[in-house]
């Protein structure tokens, strides 16, 4: 795994997790040409939901935001899969889900902590396109979902 994107999340306490097992019939990132895709990914550590529920009602905006945390270090650890994180030089788009309750539309600022990880680990590579959608429900009752595309040399 790389060195570089790895030192600067671990510089912020922010660690990439071992490459998150397939739930059903997909791998977790593919490469083509120069893009690199990642599958959705949510917020699990050791198995299980860090979360569960829907934002604006029984999931604040804070634990969204490090459920959103979550999901992209699992983005990352995703795309480790398939490239050395330091051959990314750009990323390119990242879509989030968010579990939402009526009403709620906070969906960017939950989303906002996932591109917050992608600036700490590519610089000013790490800005990118991105939608920020409300669902009326995720995999597993998880209140966040990603993924993203990147660019690799």
């Amino acid at each position: 795994m790389s060195h570089g994107v790895i030192a600067r999340l671990a510089a912020r306490d922010l660690q990439v997790p071992e490459v998150p097992a397939a739930v059903g019939s997909y791998v977790p990132a593919v490469r083509s040409g120069s893009l690199v895709f990642t599958s959705g990914q949510i917020p699990v550590i050791d198995g299980r939901p860090i979360a569960t529920g829907h934002l604006g009602d029984d999931v604040t905006l804070e634990e969204g935001r490090r459920c959103a945390e979550q999901c992209a270090l699992r983005v990352l650890a995703a795309a480790a899969s398939v490239v050395d994180l330091d051959r990314i030089v750009r990323v390119v788009k990242v879509v989030g889900y968010v579990a939402s309750a009526p009403g709620f539309d906070g969906q960017p600022a939950v989303i906002d902590a996932a591109s917050a990880v992608m600036e700490v680990a590519f610089g000013g590579s790490g800005g990118h396109a991105r939608e920020a959608v409300g669902v009326a429900a995720l995999p597993l009752g998880v209140p966040v979902e990603m993924s993203a595309v990147f660019e690799i040399d």
